[in-house]
């Protein structure tokens, strides 16, 4: 693998017309302002040859070259047991667990944590071989600080009707989320899309121009200082429960990154945002018959949610 930095050139379109350069390369180029500033005040962006600084302004027309640095290395999958993750269904094509807080679904550069398919290769499961090496037999993810149920491909052809059904949108992806607050209406839809944020890069955000993102949810059970919402998604974004919850101004409870009251995530004993991958609906990959798993609160949601409960009587 090359070590050399790219370069990469592109005309600025009409539409980014007077746009500041961090937020041109931005939309070009596709990654967060705040890298775009990195590189400008390193000296690796140049607007018609020029060294640009990230305020100056762009013009329809204009050549802007960013110097990329070399992508990362490859990251490899280390079998290890993962304490805590259990298989709650498995056969020849498909193996459905129940993934802990603070596990990642595969590697990537930066993560040192435990894996759910290195968990399963240290406990001899093989599993599809289709997808980036590092990910493979992942058709989904959930976020490291997120529990509940995933389904991993075992077989190729699992792989593919699997990727196949998340990208029609008919698999049945059901959370519960305790968020702050009483959102109103209790019962809606969040239609907003979502991008990586302007000036955070471990953030997403509600953007104009982002990825459609479409989250369902409906009242449970509402308390003093809670709602218990069941939330069910037709997309699949990066952190899209959490991103449409803030942006409701009701984020989950305990969901610091997304604005949530550390205060009352103390009081509760939440380390973590109270969500959970409680139900996952499926057709089989196999033949085609409606498969459908549930998943229980773990331990520190289930004691928040009861102290919440009991301070609401």
């Amino acid at each position: 693998m090359s070590t050399l930095p790219q370069t990469r050139t592109l005309p600025v379109p009409d539409g980014l017309e007077g746009e500041r350069v961090d937020a041109a390369l931005a939309r070009m180029f596709g990654f967060s302002r705040t890298k775009a500033a990195e590189l400008a005040a390193s000296g690796k962006v140049l607007l018609d040859g020029a060294s640009a600084a990230k305020s100056d302004r762009v013009s329809a027309g204009a050549w802007l070259e960013v110097e990329l640095p070399p992508p990362p290395a490859p990251v490899r999958v280390v079998a290890e047991p993962v304490p805590g993750m259990t298989i709650v269904h498995d056969d020849d094509h498909v193996v459905v667990v129940d993934k802990p807080v603070g596990v990642a679904a595969h590697p990537s550069p930066g993560w040192t944590g435990t894996t759910v398919i290195g968990g399963l290769a240290a406990a001899g499961y093989r599993i599809s071989t289709s997808g980036a090496s590092e990910r493979q037999g992942i058709v989904h993810r959930l976020d490291v600080g997120t529990s509940g149920l995933m389904v991993v491909a075992k077989s190729e052809i699992a792989y593919t009707l699997l990727k196949q059904q998340f990208r029609d949108r008919t698999v049945d992806k059901r959370y519960h989320a305790l968020v702050q607050g009483h959102p109103d209406p209790m019962r809606g839809t969040v239609d907003a899309p979502i991008d990586r944020h302007p000036n955070h890069d471990y953030k997403w955000a509600v953007v104009a121009n982002g990825k459609p993102s479409v989250t369902h949810y409906d009242a449970i059970e509402a308390f003093r200082a809670a709602s218990l919402l069941d939330i069910k998604l037709e997309t699949g974004r990066t952190h899209q429960i959490r991103v449409h919850m803030s942006a409701l101004r009701h984020p989950c409870v305990g969901d610091l990154t997304y604005g949530a009251d550390p205060t009352l995530a103390k009081r509760l004993g939440v380390s973590r945002q109270w969500l959970h991958a409680v139900r996952l609906g499926f057709e089989h990959p196999a033949d085609g018959r409606w498969v459908e798993f549930e998943s229980e609160y773990p331990e520190d949601l289930a004691g928040a949610l009861e102290m919440v409960r009991a301070e609401s009587a």
